[in-house]
């Protein structure tokens, strides 16, 4: 087991998100993204565990699977699946039912590890770091993005870590597109990047890197060769779109304010 001291922006986007292996009541496998919020409301901080919905619904069975660690540190090639029994029925979807989002607590997976005997290492997303539409309407056009992920179920396995990827906007973040809270990204998006955080990445005065919490990765654009273009969930299995259809590598993101109010829907459903 090795350490890893993680003291950069970019080291903590490795363990914002957590590997969702699914397995569905047809028999297919599939691969997505999950990652970890926090999120303040008036009582304290919740944390939570969020990914997109048409990931978790009709799972017979899944787990997410956490780095280990060990005195508040990462444990490279240390890994913990945690099975979670009932697993579609274990996360709240967004109220709207058009916003592919679900939610769930982190809690009691923390101490489903504890009862084992294991310390998981993990960064939240903090939900004050969501880009809000007031900022969004700063933005340009185009704008750099990085996502993270496990594209085509593809990360190291051995050190456990998912794989970041660069892109751009293809909409304007601080429009709607279609009317919805969402906005396009020029980016590799295949299955089992379902779920993953989206980052616009802007510079300091002095150049320095900063990274803004912009949404969540849900689909993806395909060429039918009777339909056109169509947008659809990006799949959890790695066979997407069936023999006729062609990602073109447009994403289609989920704007975070979305995700902030999902977990002030839990909070206010489940929270007294």
């Amino acid at each position: 087991m090795t350490a890893w001291t993680i003291d950069t922006a970019h080291k903590r986007l490795l363990y914002h998100t957590l590997r969702v292996d699914t397995v569905l009541r047809d028999g297919t496998r599939g691969t997505g993204t999950a990652f970890v919020l926090a999120h303040t409301y008036a009582r304290g901080r919740a944390l939570f565990v969020v990914t997109n919905h048409h990931l978790v619904e009709d799972v017979a069975s899944g787990a997410l699977v956490f780095t280990m660690a060990r005195a508040g540190q990462p444990l490279l090639r240390s890994r913990f699946e945690l099975r979670i029994e009932d697993f579609a029925d274990a996360w709240l979807p967004h109220p709207d039912a058009s916003v592919d989002l679900a939610i769930t607590p982190l809690q009691p997976m923390l101490d489903a590890a504890a009862d084992q005997g294991v310390e998981l290492y993990w960064q939240p997303i903090d939900s004050h770091e969501a880009l809000t539409s007031h900022d969004a309407a700063a933005l340009d056009a185009l704008e750099d993005v990085l996502f993270v992920g496990y594209p085509s179920g593809v990360w190291d396995q051995v050190n456990g870590l998912p794989i970041l990827r660069r892109g751009i906007t293809a909409t304007p973040p601080g429009l709607d597109f279609e009317g919805r809270r969402e906005f396009l990204i020029d980016a590799a998006v295949y299955p089992g990047s379902s779920g993953s955080p989206v980052f616009i990445v802007g510079s300091t005065p002095v150049g320095a890197e900063t990274l803004r919490f912009a949404g969540v990765v849900t689909a993806v654009f395909f060429r039918e060769e009777t339909r056109g273009l169509v947008p659809q969930p990006v799949p959890a299995s790695h066979s997407p779109g069936g023999t006729n259809a062609e990602m073109i590598d447009l994403g289609l993101v989920v704007k975070a304010e979305e995700v902030c109010a999902l977990a002030d829907a839990y909070l206010s459903r489940w929270v007294a």
